[in-house]
């Protein structure tokens, strides 16, 4: 583990460690013994932080979802302050998605959702993640003047998660989020006011 890493809280590096963990090998291979040893902790601080394996799964799924949100609620911010349209946007999007790989953090919440479908203690937290992304896809659509944002958040996190874990899966390019971006947009509002990025 870098050092910076090992710099941080004990909680946060058990933390990370179990998302490293789930990603490269599954939530089968989340132990306390392999976690103290990833993070660079004693066994007896696992078991200090966290009792369970079930509260080690959902503070690992809630912690990467709220890193992600705080980064896209930045980027929200930048577009409304820059003015950009729905084009740019789904353009911005596009290259968000193709500029990030699928680390083992990324891997891990796809592992940890479908663990929740098995594990109903897990769907409470679950449901907490898609509701940030709910919420966050909500204040991005207000922002650019889409009609019923709230009503479409969820298709649009659902469009958007599920284009990630076919890029994910297969290797497809990130232009296909562009593109499915854009034909929601366009059911979304008045036709004829969006247009692809260059003027396609």
């Amino acid at each position: 583990m870098p050092t910076a890493a090992r710099s941080a809280p004990t909680r946060q590096r058990i933390i990370e460690a179990v998302l490293h963990i789930i990603g490269r090998d599954g939530v089968a291979a989340v132990t306390n013994r392999r976690i103290a040893k990833e993070a660079g902790v004693s066994l007896g601080s696992v078991t200090y932080h966290f009792a369970t394996q079930h509260e080690l799964l959902r503070e690992s799924l809630l912690h990467f979802v709220r890193d992600e949100t705080r980064r896209f609620t930045e980027m929200a911010d930048e577009c409304r302050s820059d003015g950009i349209d729905i084009a740019g946007a789904a353009a911005l999007a596009g290259q968000v998605a193709g500029g990030t790989g699928f680390d083992s953090g990324h891997i891990a919440t796809f592992e940890l959702y479908v663990e929740a479908g098995r594990d109903e203690r897990l769907r409470e937290a679950a449901a907490e993640a898609f509701a940030a992304y709910d919420r966050l896809a909500t204040q991005i659509l207000t922002g650019l003047g889409v009609p019923d944002a709230e009503g479409l958040a969820a298709t649009t996190v659902a469009l958007v998660m599920g284009l990630q874990l076919r890029r994910l899966a297969t290797g497809s390019p990130a232009e296909d989020l562009v593109d499915a971006l854009l034909l929601l947009a366009r059911g979304a509002v008045a036709p004829g006011t969006l247009s692809r990025p260059g003027g396609q």
